[in-house]
């Protein structure tokens, strides 16, 4: 779990750095993942689902945005960002 908590905060701050806004939100069903309103790019996370199926939600939205493989990151994260970037 600690592994989870500390590669989500990470995973939030890679899409700050990419200029997402990242928000946490009761969504129902819906998992979530990467949108646009207003102009403004967000990643939507379903705060009903738990912090791993969270973190998935935002490793897909970043792994499908180019620019994240431009940015510094743990090997942690980069292994998991690059096992996604493969399967798309």
């Amino acid at each position: 779990m600690h592994d989870t908590l500390g590669l989500l905060e990470e995973a939030r701050q890679l899409a700050s750095d990419l200029g997402y806004v990242v928000r946490e939100e009761p969504l129902g069903d819906l998992a979530g993942g990467p949108c646009v309103v207003g102009g403004e790019r967000r990643i939507l996370l379903n705060l009903e689902q738990g912090p791993a199926d969270r973190l998935d939600a935002l490793l897909r939205a970043l792994a499908a945005d180019q620019r994240s493989e431009a940015e510094p990151k743990s090997r942690l994260l980069a292994k998991r960002l690059a096992a996604l970037g493969s399967r798309q």
